[in-house]
């Protein structure tokens, strides 16, 4: 591995461009400009090849080792922000209102281009180490649109790792889990056509807030009822639009909200149920109901043995009681999973200290991370591959 000496000063590189990054964020697949930078980097360090416009605008460098030829590892960032408007006041804050990195992917793409110089000035490894700057993991699949458009076999990928920081994980730890590790995301959006009128003379409707107010409770059995004590799942009702005035009874009622799971079979489970609640429901209120049921990210399942291994390399940065092998799961989601999908690999998340939570306008990723995440990227390929 390079010395420490070494990575601290590319670790200084890299809160500039993360900085930089964090100015000038940019949403799901229109991240031209990181996209732009990041391939620039990736040349100036002397990877052996660079290819952009994967999954419309990933990045993808090859770095190969002194060694013998060997497998490939790959090392997967994501690179796009999200709708928010910051409140940080930070001196590098969005410049772009509406617009803000609140999840921490400016300091993954920093922490994999520090990895990726690292990794081409020393080449201390036997095969090749493949570094991946995906679009759009806030919700529009580019983990998925890149291994549809060849992203593994074209590079020869034989294991895939993710890293994602955490908020209130203290800086210098880790924490993974092998197995189910985040949750499938699904979202629903159910229709309720009733007949409308005067709100003085309800006996003449058809009520469809009163029906969907019964299938927001109804849902909730499904969790309660349906579903092992021991298993997880959420279903949250988190929209319902009814109505323009107090004194008339809509003739149109919608819910929406989202379904989460940590197994297939929950996921199955879950959509089977609302289906049959909401139509059954509908029946008994006189009203007619669609719904349409969107599957999104799949679960995030990291595979045992890449896990163990993964575990290992942090614990020799951050100690063996700076890495928790058995977090619990989280039930947000991550479009990582396509590619543990595709390949046998690992999620793994690093600590993000005492911050504001993902997500949230006032968070910020914490750059006294970056060197530990650099290090973690860099002992994944040369452990892996050694020369």
């Amino acid at each position: 591995m390079p010395a420490s000496r070494t990575i601290e000063g590319i670790a200084e590189e890299a809160t500039a461009w993360r900085r930089d990054f964090h100015q000038h964020p940019e949403l799901m697949f229109d991240v031209q400009r990181t996209a732009d930078l990041v391939a620039e980097r990736l040349r100036a360090f002397g990877c052996d090849e660079v290819v952009t416009g994967l999954g419309r605008t990933g990045v993808v460098g090859v770095i190969r080792g002194k060694g013998p030829p060997g497998r490939a590892i790959a090392l997967r960032a994501d690179m796009d922000a999200l709708p928010i408007a910051e409140r940080t006041n930070l001196p590098y804050a969005s410049r772009t209102e509406g617009r803000m990195h609140a999840c921490g992917h400016d300091g993954h793409t920093a922490m994999l281009l520090g990895a990726a110089k690292a990794l081409c000035d020393s080449r201390q490894f036997a095969g090749t180490a493949v570094v991946v700057f995906q679009p759009a993991e806030e919700g529009g699949g580019g983990g998925r649109v890149m291994v549809e458009e060849g992203l593994m076999d074209r590079f020869g990928i034989a294991e895939v790792y993710g890293m994602h920081n955490l908020p209130g994980l203290a800086l210098g730890r880790f924490s993974l889990r092998p197995g189910p590790i985040m949750a499938s995301a699904d979202h629903f959006e159910i229709t309720i056509e009733g007949k409308g009128a005067h709100a003085a003379y309800p006996h003449g409707s058809l009520d469809p807030v009163l029906a969907g107010a019964q299938m927001v409770t109804a849902l909730q059995s499904i969790v309660s009822r349906n579903v092992d004590p021991l298993a997880a799942c959420v279903v949250s009702v988190t929209q319902f639009h009814a109505g323009t005035t107090h004194n008339v009874i809509a003739q149109t009622a919608t819910l929406g909200g989202t379904v989460r799971a940590l197994e297939p079979s929950i996921r199955d489970l879950a959509e089977s149920r609302l289906k049959t609640i909401v139509a059954g429901t509908a029946k008994a209120g006189g009203v007619e109901a669609s719904v349409a049921y969107r599957r999104g990210y799949p679960v995030t399942r990291n595979h045992p043995p890449q896990a163990t291994f993964a575990a290992a390399v942090a614990g020799r940065l951050a100690g063996p009681s700076g890495v928790d092998t058995a977090m619990a799961p989280i039930m947000g989601a991550e479009d990582f999973a396509y590619m543990l999908e595709a390949r046998p690999g690992a999620m793994i998340f690093i600590g993000n200290g005492d911050s504001a939570g993902l997500h949230h306008p006032a968070y910020d990723f914490n750059d006294d991370a970056l060197r530990l995440g650099i290090g973690y990227w860099v002992g994944i390929v040369e452990t892996a591959l050694p020369a």
